[in-house]
């Protein structure tokens, strides 16, 4: 086990590598939509890309999650497969939120072996995920 300075001393080492082997700026949470955002999530057990939806507002978070439903056809045929879509998805917090993820099992970030699959599985999902949102985005924002 590490202590808790080298796993965050670790975890810093994996996001500096990461960024190395993928320069690029991510859109992340500049979707220009209030509490929208992309995420990239690593720990010991897996490694998951996301779509956070997550305004105060229930009205609003579910009218921009089934925008995304409408879409998940599209989303899943020409850009991304096997996602997971969860309405409403509740944080450790106790926050609820809706989320759109996928995941790879059994990587983590501990393990430096891992590295280059988690880097190449969140490069692919999350690009795929950012191509499919540059599309749609005028229709996912279109929210009244």
């Amino acid at each position: 086990m590490y202590s808790k300075e080298e796993s965050q001393k670790l975890k810093r080492e994996f996001w500096v590598a990461f960024a190395e082997k993928y320069p690029r700026k991510w859109v992340l949470y500049d979707t220009k939509i209030k509490d929208f955002s992309f995420k990239f999530f690593v720990d010991n057990k897996k490694a998951q890309v996301f779509i956070d939806i997550e305004p105060r507002s229930d009205e609003k978070r579910l009218a921009y999650y089934e925008k995304l439903e409408a879409l998940k056809n599209i989303l899943e045929e020409e850009f991304i497969k096997d996602l997971v879509f969860e309405q409403n998805y509740i944080l450790e917090s106790g926050k609820t939120i809706s989320r759109i993820w996928v995941e790879k099992q059994g990587v983590g970030f501990s393990n430096r072996n891992n590295w280059d699959a988690i880097f190449d599985f969140f490069f692919e999902k999350m690009n795929a995920l950012e191509m499919f949102y540059l599309e749609y985005d005028e229709f996912i924002k279109d929210v009244s």
